[in-house]
């Protein structure tokens, strides 16, 4: 799991990537219609889809002349639970942060 962390967050890093899978959260896709909106080449697009392939974000189809690209959820998942697992931390520093600032309104309050 460790090294499928990795390799999810690692893909994910990139923007161009992140938003490749944010396309492909729409629907599958070509690698032409993927990479129509970016300032970058189709070869580079492809780069980016075979990273995201090797890390299991995506597959890639074969029909006909076309490899249409579509979503995988269980690396996104994995990494979403993973994250997860820190939640009661970030959720306890905003609470904490949010009574500071409160006090900070109140400063003669108790608590």
């Amino acid at each position: 799991m460790a090294d499928q962390l990795s390799a999810t967050f690692a893909a994910l890093a990139d923007p161009t990537r992140r938003a490749i899978l944010a396309r492909l959260a729409e629907g599958e896709a070509t690698v032409n219609e993927i990479a129509a909106p970016f300032p970058i080449t189709v070869q580079a697009v492809s780069k980016h889809l075979r990273v995201l392939e090797t890390a299991g974000l995506i597959e890639r189809g074969r029909s006909a002349q076309l490899r249409p690209s579509r979503l995988r959820g269980e690396a996104l998942r994995d990494a979403a639970d993973w994250l997860d697992g820190y939640r009661g931390f970030w959720e306890t520093s905003f609470d904490r942060l949010d009574r500071r600032l409160r006090d900070g309104e109140n400063p003669g309050a108790d608590g």
